[in-house]
């Protein structure tokens, strides 16, 4: 069966991207992109945290007290990320060094808390599992397209294969340094941005202010 491009499971990649066109989850984004296998991992954790949030919270959506209903929430998302957490020091001590910190912020992560309030509260739980998948997905897409191109362009490898000889190995290939710091991040994303902002034009804000409107108010006075 074909999805449409509202199904949950679809919307968040490109239409309702929660980086390019939300603006979320930008600090895990910029801190470990710098190469593929922490990014990976991240992505594997955001998309598991936030399909079991989307589906505790609609089970429970009948049954959360609106008076401690964010606490609820809040709670629930810490303990997956705390299993997360664990799972990620006892298979993958390497990587969870990498990480370090920027796990367990992934209970602040807009992203998660943001389709537990606004989609899973209201949502079966079927449409929410998709939707958290779905949201992890549209995440995982710019994380990882992140940090395939600063570990090219920074070390000429991916997953450590060496795709770019690099002159200190008698390649022609000189890294790019600035790609392994994290304000190359921000510029590629902002990028990213604007190149899905280019494709789907109706992505677009309007302006909140311009001369026209100001000449409009200036002739109603």
């Amino acid at each position: 069966m074909r999805l449409s491009r509202t199904h949950p499971l679809i919307r968040p990649l490109v239409d309702d991207n929660p980086v390019t066109l939300q603006i979320l989850g930008l600090c895990s984004a910029l801190a470990v992109s710098s190469s593929l296998r922490p990014a990976l991992i991240m992505s594997i954790s955001v998309i598991v945290v936030l399909a079991f949030s989307n589906v505790s919270v609609s089970l429970l959506r009948y049954v959360l007290p609106r008076s401690v209903r964010l606490i609820l929430e809040m709670t629930i998302i810490a303990s997956a990320v705390v299993v997360i957490d664990e799972v990620l020091k006892a298979f993958v001590p390497g990587v969870s060094a990498i990480l370090s910190v920027f796990v367990g912020l992934i209970v602040t992560n807009c992203i998660v808390l943001g389709r537990a309030e606004t989609f899973a509260r209201y949502n079966t739980v079927g449409a929410s599992l998709a939707d958290g998948i779905g949201n992890g997905l549209g995440y995982s897409l710019i994380l990882l397209s992140v940090a395939a191109l600063r570990e090219l362009l920074g070390s000429g490898a991916l997953f450590g294969v060496t795709l770019l000889p690099v002159l200190a190995d008698g390649g022609w290939y000189r890294p790019n340094a600035m790609m392994q710091s994290s304000p190359s991040a921000f510029f590629i994303i902002g990028l990213l941005i604007w190149g899905v902002r280019s494709w789907r034009t109706e992505q677009v804000e309007q302006p909140a202010f311009s001369v026209r409107h100001a000449e409009q108010r200036e002739t109603s006075q």
